[in-house]
């Protein structure tokens, strides 16, 4: 499967993005899926996910309450609606497509990873 990540942009503090993470080649509805955000001289870490069903959800503590992950799998879509956003939310951020259904925040149970969609908070 092959994910395409969209959205990104420059936004000032308190202000809201809504990022998409497209996938295409095999279905993906069993699997879950995630975001993860990376910046430099760190470890990519992760922000939510959503089981196959869209029915469970998890976020990092971090973005609880301002982030929200869904997703429409008629469509093969992931979103994230970012909202009242941080300076410490810039990032480049991954859509990530899980081994299984439930929800995990360990990078190596995810087989296929999107090409990144940068977001750049000011303050």
């Amino acid at each position: 499967v092959q994910l395409q990540a969209s959205g990104g942009g420059l936004v000032q503090a308190g202000g809201s993005l809504r990022l998409s993470c497209k996938a295409s080649g095999r279905t993906y509805s069993r699997n879950m899926m995630a975001w993860f955000r990376q910046v430099p001289g760190k470890e990519r870490e992760f922000v939510a996910g959503v089981s196959w069903g869209g029915a469970d959800t998890s976020y990092a503590e971090s973005v609880r309450g301002r982030f929200t992950i869904s997703r429409d799998n008629a469509k093969n879509m992931v979103y994230l609606q970012m909202d009242s956003l941080k300076p410490e939310d810039t990032a480049v951020y991954y859509c990530a497509r899980g081994r299984t259904p439930v929800i995990t925040t360990r990078k190596e149970l995810y087989d296929s990873w999107g090409q990144g969609t940068q977001v750049t908070v000011s303050s």
